[in-house]
Parts: C-alpha cells; sequence; structure tokens
C-alpha cells in the first residue's frame, strides 16, 4: 500500500534504479544527478541555472520520464500570464455556470523553462504551489497532486529581456545547481551516440509514485547527530553575522538544509547524515538564499555568493 515504508533495501534498489537511468541520458553528471534526487525526496524544488546547451532541460525530461508521474512543460515568455500556469475560470453555456478550467501546474512534474524571462507577476503565479502545493483562484483554494516538484531553468549570461528572481522566490528552491560541459569522454560517446535524445526518447518509467512517496516518508527518519546539527547551524549562523553579508539564510533555509542532508544520506545508502553531506549540500542549498553587499560578478566567475559559501565551509572545523 502506498501508506506502507518500503524495506530500507528496497529503498536503496529503487534509489540506484531511478539514479542509473537518469544517468542514461545525463553522462559524468552523477554528483548533478544524486542532488536533484535527493531534492525530489526531501519534496524540493530545483533551479538548473547554467549556459544554453548543456543539458538543463534534458535533465528535467529524464527526471520526469524516469518516474510514472504526470508532467508538464510551461515555456517562460514575456508575455506569460498568470492564468497561463494557474488556469482560469470561463463561463460554460451548456450548463450556464462557471467552471475552473485547470492549468498546467495541476500535474506532478513541473517544468519551467527558462523562468526568468517571465515578469514577476508571472513568477509569482508559483510562490503558494511551491510554498504550500495549493493554489487559489477566486478565493477557492485547491491543492496540487501530490508530489509536487517544480524544475526550473534559467540562463545566469543572458540578461536582455529577463526578469531577475527575487529572493523570496529563490528561496522557495530548495538547490540551485549547474550542470557544466561533460568530460572529453563522456561528450565523445554523446557524440557517436548523437546526444542524449534518443535514449530520452526510449527512456521508461523505473520508480512509480507510490514508491516515490513511501521513500519521501522514510527521509525524516534519517539521523542527525546533535554535533553535525551545530556543524550545520554554524555555518548557517556564520551567514547572517559575517560583514561581507547583506541578507543571510533563512530560518526556512536552515530547516531545508538540514532535511536536503538528510535526503542525501539516504540517496548515498545510508541512515545516518556525515559530515561530508552537509560540506557538499551548503553551496547548492544556501548561496541563492544569501545576498553579498559587494554583488559584481566578472563575466565567467563563480557567483560571489558561491564563492563565499565555499569558503567559510572550507575554514570552520568539522565535527569528527
Amino acid at each position: 500500500m502506498a501508506s506502507e515504508a518500503l524495506p530500507i533495501s528496497r529503498s536503496l534498489d529503487r534509489i540506484a534504479a531511478l539514479q542509473a537511468n537518469v544517468e542514461r541520458v545525463i553522462r559524468g553528471k552523477s554528483e548533478v544527478v544524486q542532488f536533484c534526487i535527493a531534492a525530489l525526496l526531501a519534496k524540493g524544488h530545483i533551479l538548473l541555472e547554467d549556459v544554453p546547451g548543456v543539458g538543463k532541460t534534458t535533465l528535467a525530461h529524464a527526471l520526469a520520464r524516469s518516474l510514472s508521474l504526470e508532467f508538464q512543460r510551461v515555456q517562460f515568455t514575456s508575455d506569460l500570464l498568470p492564468a497561463d500556469i494557474v488556469g482560469v475560470t470561463i463561463y460554460n453555456q451548456d450548463q450556464q455556470e462557471f467552471e475552473f478550467v485547470s492549468g498546467p501546474i495541476f500535474t506532478n512534474v513541473l517544468l519551467a523553462d527558462e523562468i526568468n524571462r517571465a515578469t514577476p507577476k508571472s513568477q509569482s503565479a508559483l510562490l503558494e504551489a511551491m510554498s504550500e502545493g495549493t493554489i487559489t483562484v477566486e478565493k477557492r483554494r485547491m491543492p496540487l497532486p501530490e508530489p509536487f516538484l517544480v524544475i526550473a531553468t534559467q540562463n545566469p549570461i543572458e540578461h536582455v529581456g529577463t526578469y531577475p528572481l527575487p529572493e523570496s522566490q529563490l528561496d522557495r528552491f530548495l538547490m540551485k545547481l549547474t550542470i557544466g560541459y561533460p568530460n572529453a569522454a563522456d561528450e565523445r560517446k554523446l557524440l557517436r551516440e548523437g546526444g542524449g535524445q534518443n535514449a530520452l526518447e526510449h527512456l521508461e518509467p523505473v520508480m512509480s509514485g507510490d514508491e516515490l512517496r513511501a521513500l519521501q516518508a522514510r527521509v525524516d527518519d534519517i539521523h542527525v547527530s546533535e554535533p553535525l546539527v551545530e556543524y550545520l547551524m554554524t555555518i548557517v549562523q556564520t551567514t547572517r553575522a559575517h560583514a561581507d553579508v547583506a541578507l543571510g539564510v533563512s530560518t526556512r533555509g536552515a530547516l531545508t538544509f538540514f532535511k536536503a542532508c538528510q535526503a542525501l544520506a539516504m540517496v548515498s545508502g545510508r541512515d545516518f547524515v556525515v559530515p561530508d553531506d552537509v560540506k557538499r549540500l551548503a553551496t547548492p542549498v544556501l548561496s541563492h538564499r544569501i545576498v553579498m553587499k559587494d554583488r559584481r560578478l566578472a563575466r565567467g566567475e563563480q557567483p560571489p555568493e558561491a564563492k563565499f559559501i565555499a569558503r567559510i565551509v572550507g575554514e570552520l572545523a568539522v565535527p569528527r
């Protein structure tokens, strides 16, 4: 049954099968795939920020196709309206009453492609859905299907015709990830195979919705020792007190950081968190939740927020 917990061996088998299936399409990016699965298990949303052509949309498609869940894609553009995402109420002449026609957000996995090309008004249509899993239309509150995952993509280089995501919306994403270019060997295989599109078209689901919900229910049972809680909180509090930071990590950020570490431990086949889980996740989970006082960025450089998080994690003592 859906409410019954999966045995731990079955859980590990399902997670391993999901990762292997996605990596049939996204080659040489095991850590990125691991992080995406961890976000999925932690019921968090993912922001993929990278240059065009490295597989952001393909990764979202591969993850969705590997799950027996409903999938919708919305191409965000400047003329996109909130109703294009949420839905609209129309008058049904046959029934002589108003009825709600649901939008693409009523799905399990929503790909918000090039999210920063839409206006802030359209971007804000996702806020309630990402925070509470519900949509409010004309004073009616409607639940979204479970599970519900938003995978958004954006290009960090091109700024013409884009609307940067506000801090309140960035805070709704559990992780911000970059894929990067593949290494020479993996790219050579892609060339020989004609890219990942062929593999994507033949990708079959390897995990049901019930199995995913059962795995999500197990995440809270992953043990986190008290020294690791202190280590995690030290990182968070350093972002709030540092002289170079204008806005530190919120309490919501600390809570999602904690749960992401539990989920990554589960993906790694453990029922307990280790310091390496905290260190690996600090940048993808926290860098988009802080604002540096000096936000200048030279072309091609790592964002200052990511550099700051990496620096403080490198400086802090790791608990034994």
